[in-house]
């Protein structure tokens, strides 16, 4: 009897999420998901080929968007807000990864991933709420990474820019709550997406590693999953909290 309420707790019918990182892995997912699960979605990345591809692929509803943006550009941050307009919900899963053990990291190697991981969706949500464009109820998910829970060799500059995320959200979180928006982060594991297969070609394997997953790797649909989860009215009690999925990697 009531199967209909819970099922209609979890959907994103009526609602419109804006997706950050959208042309390719998690980000791609996430916005694909997302349109399954009922919302309009607008979808940004910095390659418009991609997304435009990714524009044919939702089909459905005709009001999907895509505007190409490079998050590590103010001017940029500014117009893909104006295009956005009102939204209920918005998924930062835009990142970068580059690997360099501390003795050998540059300042531009560092800095890189803080403009992309950190300072951009710290500077997109704050252009957002500061137009209101975030509806009352609405929420605001961070694609964070393991990388800022455990050490992992070669990823200090990384690791340290998801640390600062999830500390970021937290903040945001309390600022927010009196609109009842909420904000939470996710903390995936190792994913199956093209950063992943970058990583394998680089290290030339990462078989030590993936032993290491009782659940095995993931896959971007686990992601997506989650995020419909704190963007959809079934996490309304859910803020300043950070969800890891690592199939049980860090619990070993």
């Amino acid at each position: 009897m009531n199967e209909p309420i819970v099922r209609s707790a979890f959907s994103l019918q009526g609602k419109t999420v804006l997706v950050t990182g959208a042309s390719s892995g998690i980000g791609r997912q996430i916005a694909k998901s997302m349109a399954d699960a009922g919302a309009t979605v607008i979808a940004s990345g910095r390659d418009q080929t991609r997304l435009s591809e990714l524009l044919a692929e939702l089909g459905g509803q005709p009001e999907h968007r895509i505007v190409a943006a490079d998050l590590s550009m103010d001017e940029a941050i500014k117009n893909l807000v104006e295009q956005v307009g009102k939204i209920d919900g918005v998924v930062h899963s835009a990142g970068i990864s580059a690997l360099a053990p501390v003795r050998l990291a540059s300042r531009a190697h560092v800095q890189s991933q803080l403009d992309i991981n950190y300072t951009g969706p710290l500077l997109l949500t704050q252009q957002l709420l500061l137009r209101n464009a975030i509806a009352t109820g609405g929420a605001i998910v961070f694609v964070s990474s393991i990388s800022a829970h455990i050490g992992v060799q070669g990823v200090a500059a990384y690791g340290a820019s998801k640390a600062a995320l999830e500390s970021m959200a937290r903040v945001v979180a309390l600022e927010v709550a009196k609109k009842k928006i909420r904000v939470n982060c996710l903390a995936p594991g190792l994913v199956e997406t093209p950063m992943l297969a970058a990583a394998r070609a680089t290290t030339g394997g990462l078989d030590v590693t993936l032993a290491k997953y009782p659940l095995g790797v993931g896959q971007p649909e686990d992601v997506a999953n989650a995020a419909i989860f704190l963007v959809s009215p079934a996490s309304r009690w859910i803020t300043g909290t950070t969800l890891v999925l690592d199939g049980g990697h860090t619990i070993g």
